[in-house]
Order: C-alpha cells, then structure tokens, then sequence
C-alpha cells in the first residue's frame, strides 16, 4: 500500500460514479449522461480527472471535511460493476451511505432529474452490473432522462448509443449544471434534502404545465 492509498484508508470518502462508454464515438450520446455529469462536478470542482485506477477514471476533491472521489468505469457500460466493486472495495465505501451513481433513464423525459435511494435496474445494463457485483439495491442513484419528446424510440439501444441532436445539446447543459447543484446539496445537506428540493421541483413544474 503506498502513502496515498494509507491517507484515503484514515479519511471517509464519497464515491461518485458517472455511468457511460469510454471512446470519442460515444462521447455526446444519451447513454453517456453520467459520464458528462461527473466531468461538470468535476469542472466545478476544479478536480482533474486524469488517474487511472480500479479500471476507471478517477479525480478527487475536498467537500468541507470529506474527501470526494469521482469516477468513470473504463469497463463499457455492461461490465460497469467489475470497476465499481473494486473502487468500493479500494476506499471501504459504505455504499448504503457514500455511494452515488449517476446514468441516463430512458423512460424519463430529457431533462428531467430523479434522485432516489435505492432501487433496481428497471432495463439499465450498466445498473444491473453494478446491482449484481454489489449484491445490493441500497445505495443512492441519480436518473437523468433521455426519453425524447416524440415518445421512446423503437430501438432503445440504438438511440441511446447514438449522437444527441443539436436541439438536445442546451437541454443537456442545462441538466447536467443541475445535475452538479443535486450532487453539491447531497454533500453539504444529505440526500434527503436533496430529494425534497430537486425531485419536488419537477412534480412543481408539471403542476403548471
């Protein structure tokens, strides 16, 4: 064990895992959500994400006391659990408490934002992975929707591997700035105010549609 290994052993870090596909190709597609998420969180951090460890990408940054881990599975979205169980198992993260997945949510609207604190896979592969190499449902996700306003695409699997349209690409900026205000406030507040303030807002705004 090296000495910065040995400092994150004395310290209780957060896990933040961003789901996607490493490769230019599937750099502005649906299915990439997480990925963008964590490279915004890190942008506001100013973290560099520029370590390779535990077969992801990783960067880190101080929240007040605790130290942050961010991280992109380099294993491709169907294997995303071989790397999330090692970085789990590398900083001895409760994963019930400091765990946060972030990835897109095809039957939510894009845009939209859904904090949850447990749940199952409901069709997402790199989900079921992680669900499966955890052994649990318990740990804290955010779903960011990539449903398209013509409804869900006859193949789901091509349109999430495919590029956004230009018209997605502002409401993209916009859910991944909210994304990082989300993450911000589970960090400073807890997940449960979290919850109260941004899944609150969109039951908000359909009331005024």
């Amino acid at each position: 064990m090296d000495f910065s290994t040995a400092l994150w052993r004395l310290e209780k870090v957060k896990l933040i895992v961003g789901l996607g596909n490493p490769g230019i190709e599937y750099a502005l597609t649906p299915h990439n959500l997480g990925f963008l998420a964590v490279d915004r969180i890190a942008q506001r951090q100013a973290a560099q994400l520029s370590n390779r460890h535990c077969r992801a990408v990783t960067g880190s940054f101080q929240a007040g006391e605790q130290k942050v881990v961010l991280a992109k599975p380099e294993t491709f979205m169907n294997l995303s659990g071989v790397s999330v169980r090692e970085l789990v198992e590398e900083y001895e993260i409760d994963t019930a408490n400091d765990l946060l997945v972030i990835y897109d949510e095809l039957d939510l609207p894009m845009g939209s934002l859904r904090i949850r604190q447990r749940g199952g896979a409901a069709g997402h592969n790199g989900m079921r992975s992680i669900l499966g190499a955890l052994g649990t449902q318990e740990f804290p996700r955010i779903r960011l929707g990539v449903l398209p306003e013509a409804g869900k695409p006859r193949d789901g699997a091509e349109y999430v591997l495919s590029q956004f349209r230009k018209p997605q690409l502002a409401v993209v900026d916009e859910v991944l700035d909210r994304t990082a205000d989300a993450v911000e406030m589970i960090l400073r507040e807890g997940l449960a105010a979290a919850m109260n303030r941004f899944n609150r807002k969109i039951e908000d705004e359909k009331e005024d549609e």
